[in-house]
């Protein structure tokens, strides 16, 4: 409360003959937490400089397939708001085989409906680069 209302609320009490009553300001509730990073924090990487097993994905993805998950080819949400933000069904994910793993690992090709617009993630979607096939 500013110092000319809490005198306001003492004058007023007195001249009125009441009890003076002050208010105190309730500090607003923080704000929820985001864990969307920017959009900037997608970085690149050269075609050349992808592990092998993602030049494979990536030639099975331009193939249709058969892929060798059946999780393969499903929407990916982008709920780490690590890519840019676009509609349900935008972005979808393809396993990138890593070897002496028992399951599917860690390695992704996230695609984008844009041509060439492929991210691969060596860390579960921690991080992503945008693959440049033109280094």
């Amino acid at each position: 409360m500013t110092r000319i209302g809490a005198l306001g609320a003492l004058a007023a009490s007195l001249f009125i003959g009441g009890t003076a009553v002050t208010a105190t300001a309730t500090p607003a509730a923080p704000a929820a937490a985001v864990s969307v990073r920017a959009v900037a924090d997608v970085g690149d990487i050269c075609y050349s400089k992808l592990p092998s097993q993602a030049h494979d994905t990536l030639d099975l993805i331009e193939k249709g397939g058969p892929y060798p998950f059946p999780q393969d080819g499903t929407v990916f949400q982008n709920r780490e708001g690590i890519l840019p933000a676009q509609s349900s069904g935008y972005y979808h994910e393809y396993t990138v085989i890593t070897p002496g793993s028992d399951d599917r690992g860690a390695r992704r090709i996230v695609t984008g409906d844009k041509k060439d617009e492929d991210y691969y993630t060596a860390d579960h979607y921690e991080s992503f680069d945008l693959v440049d096939r033109g280094c």
